[in-house]
């Protein structure tokens, strides 16, 4: 088996069509559609599907993909190994929650960059789900009850949900005390705008559900603080976001008994099975775990 076309067909499903991937191994797209049609002949299996927006694998496309990861990655580990300076090198394209990732992670990751100068970050900061092959990143940090089992996962801490709202408005409105009153309020929350927010909580081992229609909602964090902070309504939000302000006594806390869920109740990092991961990629993820670990321990005391 040609291995230069099998490494093709990596570039081919991570571009998600031949001509991007032409354009990022600076060939014409007929000599990639000809390592593509060899290959196919000497397995003697179509390996690849077009749909209407892309080219998908087949099973055997898929089986192949993986193999080719395999010896991609290897082949960047050995030159990893052949360096004079026992440097991990390399690349990382990292996807990150807006509000955690400017909030939490932004220190972490510069710290980082400075501990390790020879790898390149690209930071995504986004809400939105990545596949991680598709999109081809390669550490994905989101808010879920239970990660995905195709993906391996480091746990970075619970997340904790808050309704609060800042000191004046709490004054002259009030706060609410079960879940059924904050439909008595304007409600400022970080969930996709134009849709209604589904909350659920436990009050003395009951579990309760509203559906709210925020009257501001955003994807942006700092945004939503700032709007709390201007007494323009009640926050359902996460703890990190709203922390500091909670601790100054500027945001005071509503139903502190609650449990609440939002999105899920914990953070995650994301990433493919060891035998896809480069050294770069697995020294970030020691890095964050590490980071996670060591404030949550810090909470807890």
């Amino acid at each position: 088996m040609d291995s230069v076309a099998l490494l093709h067909l990596v570039d081919i499903i991570d571009a998600g069509n031949i001509s991007a991937a032409a354009r990022r191994l600076k060939m014409t797209r007929a000599n990639v559609s000809y390592h593509l049609n060899q290959l196919e002949r000497n397995v003697g299996a179509q390996l690849l599907r077009r749909t209407t927006r892309s080219l998908e694998p087949t099973e055997m496309g898929l089986q192949l993909y993986h193999q080719g990861c395999v010896i991609r990655n290897a082949l960047a580990e050995a030159r990893e190994a052949t360096s004079l300076r026992d440097t991990p090198r390399g690349r990382v394209r990292l996807s990150v929650p807006i509000g955690y990732g400017q909030l939490v992670l932004a220190p972490w990751l510069l710290e980082f960059k400075r501990l390790h100068p020879s790898i390149d970050l690209d930071v995504i900061f986004d809400t939105k789900i990545r596949n991680l092959i598709n999109d081809e990143v390669d550490v994905s940090v989101r808010v879920l009850s239970d990660p995905p089992q195709n993906l391996e996962s480091r746990d970075l801490g619970p997340v904790s949900m808050l309704i609060c709202a800042s000191r004046p408005f709490a004054a002259e409105h009030g706060l609410p005390q079960t879940l059924d009153e904050l439909r008595n309020f304007p409600i400022i929350a970080g969930s996709p705008v134009g849709k209604k927010l589904r909350v659920a909580g436990i009050f003395k081992g009951v579990r309760h559900e509203i559906v709210l229609e925020p009257s501001l909602a955003s994807d942006n964090f700092l945004f939503l603080r700032q709007a709390l902070l201007q007494n323009l309504g009640v926050g359902v939000t996460t703890d990190y976001v709203v922390r500091d302000q909670v601790a100054s006594g500027e945001i005071v806390r509503a139903m502190p008994e609650w449990s609440l869920s939002i999105y899920g109740n914990r953070m995650h990092l994301l990433f493919m099975p060891d035998q896809y991961r480069i050294r770069a990629v697995t020294t970030l993820i020691e890095f964050l775990a590490h980071k996670g670990k060591t404030v949550a321990a810090m909470e807890q005391k």
